[in-house]
């Protein structure tokens, strides 16, 4: 059992390492990307309530016309910067716009990665810390259990003396 979780506490350490690299990676990629005028042809924002603790999260769906073809523009950090028919900078990459470099620094293929080890390395926090957590309070019942038989031992022996 120890061995498991000594396992599992070095993969989660593994994670971290990992993704802490590949956060590197990502902020020193240099992505293709053009920088362009786009058109804004709409921009809303979304307001989503999670019912169980009342937090809202806001999404921004902004859409502009570059060349003709219509694009979502990625990244968007706000609707009110974006109203209908202003002329914004947009940077296009793989067939897609985005508001700023971060963007598009966080759609390559590295980022993706980086994220899932980011997440996982979460995952695996929760994960080992709940393992050990069990394996503690076993481990504690066992010593407690074998206190018990210890005592009750004692007193069939002390009986038999008498």
């Amino acid at each position: 059992m120890k061995k498991q979780i000594i396992i599992l506490w070095v993969a989660f350490v593994a994670c971290v390492a990992i993704t802490v690299g590949l956060w590197f990676a990502m902020n020193n990629s240099n992505p293709e990307f053009e920088e362009v005028k786009a058109t804004v042809l709409s921009a809303e924002t979304t307001q989503v309530v999670n019912k169980k603790t009342g937090s809202k999260t806001n999404f921004y769906d902004v859409k502009v016309v570059y060349e003709g073809k219509t694009y979502d523009l990625g990244n968007a950090h706000s609707a009110y910067e974006y109203p209908k028919g202003k002329v914004v900078k947009a940077y296009l990459s793989n067939g897609k716009l985005y508001a700023n470099e971060e963007g598009v620094k966080t759609s390559t293929p590295i980022a993706t990665i980086y994220f899932v080890f980011l997440f996982g390395s979460f995952g695996m926090l929760m994960f080992a810390a709940t393992q050990t957590s069990k394996i503690s309070q076993k481990m504690k019942e066992e010593k407690e259990q074998a206190k018990v038989e210890e005592k009750a031992e004692e007193r069939v022996e002390d009986k038999k003396e008498d």
